[in-house]
């Protein structure tokens, strides 16, 4: 993506931060024409072997588990909050509306989860993330009930290669700072959001 030296994240943190509190994402592959084809899928963050892992799955009938197989290298991008920007927040008129947003980019390498057993351990590992108390009921419905979602499911691991984080807050213009964090801070919830992370970031002091 466009990634202005002010608004690239070099702490991982960040990117990781972004990841676990906005887990629905866009995974982005080609066709076997060539064009891009999106799924839009939850993932669970973990560390394995030293590196960085989302685990996911889609429904059977998706083909993207099939572009994925044929060509491992894949994109998920990962939106975090947004929000409008008015000029207003600047203390000259000669200025111009724009959009704030935090997003993370990860470069992948995916490889299919086909062993039922391990499919099933990934599976509790993203109901683990979401609802812990469903993993009882999970366990509890009858076994070829089980098998039969499982088999209806093409689950993976996408190995993350890279990580690009954008944390676009107008950290160029340090004199809207304070009136931009003032509004947002009494904004909608996802500029409240953008309000903790200015403080986060050593924008503006809490």
């Amino acid at each position: 993506m466009y990634l202005p030296p002010q608004f690239n994240a070099k702490d991982e943190a960040h990117a990781l931060a972004l990841i676990r509190a906005y887990p629905f994402a866009s995974l982005i592959s080609v066709d076997d024409g060539g064009f891009p084809f999106v799924s839009h899928l939850p993932f669970h963050l973990i560390h394995k072997n030293g590196q960085h892992v989302l685990l996911g799955h889609c429904a059977k009938p998706n083909p993207h588990w099939r572009y994925l197989q044929s060509r491992p290298q894949a994109l998920v991008t990962f939106m975090g909050p947004q929000a409008y920007m008015s000029p207003q927040v600047y203390p000259d008129l000669t200025r111009v509306p724009t959009w704030t947003y935090l997003a993370v980019h990860a470069k992948v390498e995916a490889t299919l989860v086909e062993e039922p057993q391990a499919k099933d351990r990934l599976l509790k590992q993203l109901i683990g993330e979401h609802e812990p108390a469903y993993a009882a009921q999970w366990r509890g419905l009858p076994e070829d009930y089980q098998h039969k979602m499982l088999n209806g499911i093409a689950a993976f691991e996408l190995r993350v290669t890279e990580l690009q984080c954008k944390l676009k807050l107008n950290q160029h213009r340090p004199e809207s700072h304070v009136a931009m964090h003032a509004a947002y801070a009494q904004g909608s919830p996802d500029e409240q959001v953008l309000a903790d992370w200015m403080v986060k970031l050593g924008m503006v002091q809490s």
